[in-house]
């Protein structure tokens, strides 16, 4: 069945038009455009349309006369690539990006978005035509030296805790401080009344939740933060991570010559539990990879207490020049960018210096940093058993800037995000867990529950077939099976 005839009868079965009124529309070249013309033809409602889409994606649709654009986010985008492949920037967060999309299925612009920025990208569907002019009118503020883009419907409160009027100006600076006393607005990064999702996924999603059980018994696990396994070896330790085998074959080769002790990984996880496992002396990474870039896993490693001292050398042959190299050490502090095709003295010599710089680092202080971080986890639970979930995350947190590669940190912070409503700061701790231990049931049952409340249901299908096999019992295996017939 097309596109166009599935979202149709996607609109039919929801009883927002009529057979013939379809039938008029089907000559449209694409789903999208069929949605959109509808909706401007006053046929069917906005919602209506965006519910389609989001039931024909598998994601959510976003209502763009409610949103608040700041025009700053554009800046990530080239305004001919926006118009392009209709797709604009809509908030940008520390770790993720949201963006609202014509045609989701473009993954090759969602992959160069999350290469180029580091970040988790999260694509909405969004009707055509709108999207179409929000892009052209956002671009000519931005261009006029304007602030933000104000949605036609975007709601009040949310301006006001912005400081600014429904024009997008900035509100005198007394008014601001005065609104700066309101409680902070949701940690969620879209309006509810701007988000719609499909009606299967939002009755689905009702029934699931975080249950008790999954905290686990703290007194068995907390055992899994601990110092990482080292190589009986002095030697130096090296990383090296690229997913072109006769590279890793090469640089195993010359750095063993070297009198280093060489360990490879070929794919982005694959690389995050070696660190732990190994604590090695030094990174050779490349800078794209399969499952996690070499950008984010080198932003992980430097942002943490027991892992930023570790000396980067980022190889790549796709970004060239020394300006590139200066923003890989301001952005994401790596250490040494060399281009590939590389000469072996180059590389030899960009080893060796990174070693000289290394900072130590005595067994006694990585002793240390292992206890803080059993603390914070031990903490963590323990608030969180006497219902004060604020202090729980607060050391939950603390533990993750130590060790941003312990399971049980990432696992619980998940929970508890997800037990506040936070949907997307719980998703990416459960997906910092399972880049840990993939073979984990409750993190992967967890996952799949919160990207279904976030209306991610291809997403959220994905992960629950992930989930299945590693059930503890048959009751639970077909008690999945079922839910999954629900949402395919």
């Amino acid at each position: 069945m097309s596109d166009k005839k599935q979202i149709g009868k996607i609109l039919l079965r929801q009883r927002a038009l009529r057979p013939e009124q379809l039938d008029q529309a089907l000559a449209e070249p694409s789903e999208q455009r069929l949605a959109s013309r509808l909706a401007a033809g006053g046929m069917i409602t906005d919602v209506a349309a965006l519910k389609a889409l989001s039931e024909q994606h598998g994601i959510p649709g976003i209502d763009l006369s409610q949103i608040c654009l700041r025009l700053e986010n554009l800046e990530l985008l080239p305004r001919d690539i926006a118009e392009r492949h209709g797709i604009i920037p809509v908030l940008d967060r520390e770790d993720r990006l949201f963006v609202a999309m014509t045609d989701p299925r473009e993954k090759t612009v969602i992959d160069e978005l999350e290469f180029v920025t580091g970040k988790r990208v999260y694509p909405y569907v969004a009707l055509e035509t709108s999207l179409a002019k929000v892009i052209a009118e956002a671009y000519d503020r931005k261009a006029r030296g304007e602030t933000y883009y104000i949605g036609a419907n975007c709601p009040p409160e949310l301006l006001q805790r912005l400081g600014i009027d429904a024009s997008g100006e900035e509100i005198a600076t007394e008014v601001a401080q005065a609104l700066s006393s309101l409680p902070p607005p949701d940690a969620e990064p879209l309006s509810t009344r701007g988000v719609v999702v499909d009606d299967e996924t939002g009755k689905v999603s009702q029934a699931d939740d975080i249950e008790e059980r999954d905290f686990g018994d703290a007194s068995r696990e907390l055992s899994v933060v601990g110092l990482p396994t080292p190589l009986p070896s002095s030697a130096k330790t090296i990383l090296v991570v690229d997913d072109e085998a006769e590279i890793r074959r090469m640089l195993k080769h010359l750095l063993t010559r070297a009198g280093h002790r060489v360990v490879e990984a070929e794919r982005g996880m694959e690389a995050l539990r070696l660190v732990r496992q190994h604590a090695p002396d030094l990174i050779v990474l490349d800078a794209m990879l399969p499952e996690l870039h070499g950008f984010e896993i080198a932003r992980r490693i430097k942002k943490s207490e027991r892992y930023g001292h570790i000396p980067i050398i980022m190889v790549s042959a796709v970004y060239r020049g020394w300006r590139y190299a200066e923003d890989l050490k301001q952005s994401f502090g790596v250490d040494h960018f060399v281009e590939k095709p590389f000469r072996i003295s180059e590389i030899v010599q960009k080893v060796e210096s990174a070693l000289k710089e290394r900072p130590a680092r005595s067994s006694e202080a990585e002793s240390k940093l292992s206890e803080e971080a059993e603390a914070a986890l031990n903490a963590g639970i323990e608030a969180y058993r006497q219902g004060d979930i604020e202090a729980a995350i607060e050391h939950l947190k603390r533990g993750t800037t130590i060790d941003p590669l312990a399971f049980r940190l990432h696992f619980h912070l998940g929970l508890l995000y997800g037990k506040k409503g936070l949907l997307f700061d719980g998703i990416a701790q459960l997906e910092a867990a399972i880049e840990s231990n993939g073979q984990h049931f409750g993190a992967l049952k967890n996952l799949a529950v919160l990207y279904q409340k976030a209306g991610f249901r291809n997403r959220a299908v994905e992960i629950w077939e992930r989930a299945l096999p590693l059930s503890p019992d048959e009751a639970t295996r077909q008690s999945i099976r079922e839910h999954l017939l629900k949402l395919l």
